[in-house]
């Protein structure tokens, strides 16, 4: 095995790790923001976590975060603009980031 093998190894490594974190966040991101907007919406109990589910299960209908914001606008609708949702989106994604970084040292 030569070093640059190595090198190559490490950042398929790399690569792979960075890719799962993304993923861990931008579903921990959806989780929250189901929850808020699950308060929005007047939810309370285990209808937010069932809320909150719908919202993370709606990224795997295309790819992006569009589907996610289309079904939160959608539910929203008349309870908070596009400005706030896309607002609140960044937010949770610093959060959830940070939540998942913490929990994987």
């Amino acid at each position: 095995m030569t070093t640059f093998d190595d090198r190559e190894r490490s950042y398929e490594t790399k690569f792979a790790h960075d890719a799962e974190l993304r993923f861990k966040a931008e579903a921990r991101r959806n989780r929250l923001l189901g929850e808020w907007a699950a308060d929005l919406l007047g939810k309370s109990g285990e209808d937010v976590r069932t809320y909150a589910m719908t919202v993370v299960t709606s990224d795997f209908e295309e790819p992006g975060e569009e589907d996610v914001f289309k079904k939160v606008a959608t539910d929203l609708n008349g309870k908070a603009d596009e400005k706030t949702i896309r607002a609140k989106m960044a937010e949770l994604m610093v959060e959830a980031r940070r939540q998942v970084i913490e929990e994987a040292n």
